[in-house]
């Protein structure tokens, strides 16, 4: 758990970069942790970087309705939680398909937040049957664009999840998805690099101020 003194935004560029990886199911024997515990690992292997992974069953976050009054308090776990999302300078959303699209776990996440997102990149490992979760991604795109975020061409997919990773969490693939991987984190750094260094010089116009 990253201490509460360093949950602010930005950090300086000498600062190591900040990722944190989302596990986007809550349901019951999920399959999640596994390709969130993979990614995380690859990213720990890159020098001068820092990721945490955030579970989204852990916070069993409220519905969002209306939304807060304004001064109202958030609820206690979407506080503990933004403070979370807000450290982090770059996501990895790690999400199943559902029906052709991402689980409500996600969406209510999403909804709950708004600068935490903002002028961030997010990058995405998805997982499913013949499609690999590829709907999911592309839906996650549009959703997320909404919040001036950045989402790289690249995305790890793995089809037939279920034989995709063996007993010990590894793709069974491992050539193949090396190669796609180390394109994938290299676009996601490059972005996390430019964008937290303009977050720096700049705070990202307000709406309205555009």
């Amino acid at each position: 758990m990253i201490p509460e003194t360093q949950r602010s935004a930005p950090a300086p560029a000498s600062t190591p970069l900040r990722v944190a990886v989302i596990i986007g199911s809550v349901r019951k024997d999920r399959f999640g942790p596994v390709p969130a515990r993979w990614i995380s690992g690859r990213l720990a292997a890159r020098p001068g970087l820092e990721a945490e992974t955030v579970d989204l069953a852990e916070y069993g976050l409220p519905p969002v309705l209306n939304g807060n009054d304004p001064g109202e308090p958030l609820p206690e776990p979407v506080e503990a939680l933004g403070e979370r999302l807000q450290w982090a300078d770059a996501f990895v959303v790690v999400t199943p398909v559902y029906n052709r699209s991402y689980p409500a776990s996600l969406k209510t996440v999403i909804d709950w937040f708004h600068e935490e997102w903002t002028a961030k990149p997010i990058g995405f490992v998805s997982y499913g049957g013949m499609t690999g979760g590829v709907q999911a991604v592309e839906h996650l795109r549009g959703v997320f664009a909404e919040f001036n975020t950045v989402s790289p061409r690249e995305a790890v997919l793995f089809p037939n999840f279920w034989e995709a990773f063996d007993q010990d969490g590894r793709p069974v693939e491992a050539e193949a998805v090396s190669g796609v991987t180390e394109v994938f984190l290299d676009q996601l750094l490059w972005w996390t690099r430019a964008l937290r260094r303009a977050r720096v010089e700049s705070p990202f116009p307000a709406e309205g101020e555009l």
